[in-house]
């Protein structure tokens, strides 16, 4: 998904394991994001480094394998089951990944114009240290923290995108804010217990709700639902989640399937329809949200006189 000289460097970072790794989402030369994973065994040191972008800030989630990286004195080593972050300035950084280990990471980089555009007005929610590195535009190499569960759950879930196209860069989002949230921000943020700011936190919320609920074929893009909101994508993302206990790409879900299920009770559409109607194009797919969702197959929902969703 990468074009021109920016397709080149990541080719050339990863020449001697051609096949290990894989682009999930974005484009770091066009949008400023990027999302891979990685999947190899090399015979000999890689020189992990290569991959790096000026001007970014990369978060490593490291399930196998050990890796290095160096800012001056400062290092983060890279074990299994460890995650952290690095920002990257003008001047490389120092990186490596040891030989005859079995590599295995997913990797979240982002422009810092990505960033900064994205969290513009939440700079004091911040971790300081993050603070520095996306608005202070320092390199910087972070201490590598225990992958926690939810971290490993989210992992498991990126080679399985939402089928309908349009929800993919709404989900990826989703996720690369779930993956990156404990860096990101401070264990407390006094502005959440503020009566003000719960109030316009419920308000951002009802107003996406609204935006979703307007066509659940073509949901909207995160950004276009922050700008609707007033406030940053990731911050968004972050007080949906408080507030409504589930991520939008989960509610999204849901509200799919709520449709679908009006939908099958008038007895006006089929399945494939009713599918269709809510932005599926696999029947099959369809079929297992339904389930998930409501309680039995679509199939059979209309004479499922008594299943009621719960949530």
């Amino acid at each position: 998904m990468y074009s021109g000289d920016a397709a080149s460097a990541e080719r050339g970072a990863w020449r001697d394991v051609p096949l290990g790794w894989r682009q999930l989402y974005g484009d770091f030369g066009e949008l400023g994001v990027s999302v891979q994973s990685h999947d190899f065994r090399t015979a000999r040191s890689l020189d992990w480094g290569r991959s790096f972008h000026p001007q970014s800030i990369e978060f490593c989630l490291n399930m196998g394998g050990r890796g290095a990286v160096q800012l001056g004195r400062a290092r983060s080593d890279f074990v299994a089951g460890t995650s952290g972050y690095y920002a990257v300035a003008d001047e490389p950084l120092t990186a490596s990944r040891e030989a005859n280990d079995h590599h295995r990471f997913v990797t979240l980089e982002f422009s810092r114009a990505h960033l900064q555009k994205q969290l513009a007005g939440q700079e004091q929610a911040l971790d300081p240290a993050m603070r520095g590195a996306i608005f202070g535009e320092r390199p910087h190499v972070s201490s590598p923290r225990a992958l926690t569960r939810e971290q490993r759950n989210v992992i498991g879930t990126l080679s399985a995108p939402p089928v309908a196209k349009a929800a993919h860069a709404l989900w990826y989002q989703s996720k690369a804010l779930e993956l990156m949230a404990h860096f990101l921000f401070e264990p407390k943020d006094p502005e959440l217990f503020c009566m003000r700011q719960k109030r316009v936190a419920r308000e951002r919320v009802a107003r996406v709700k609204e935006s979703l609920a307007r066509d659940l074929a073509n949901p909207p893009a995160l950004e276009q639902l922050g700008a609707e909101a007033g406030c940053s994508p990731f911050y968004l993302s972050r007080i949906f989640s408080r507030e409504v206990g589930l991520t939008i790409p989960q509610y999204l879900r849901n509200i799919r399937m709520e449709r679908a299920a009006e939908l099958l009770r008038t007895g006006r559409f089929n399945v494939t329809e009713a599918a269709v109607e809510v932005g599926y194009s696999s029947l099959s797919h369809f079929s297992k949200a339904f389930c998930e969702t409501i309680g039995c197959c679509p199939a059979l929902y209309p004479a499922a006189k008594n299943v009621i969703l719960g949530r």
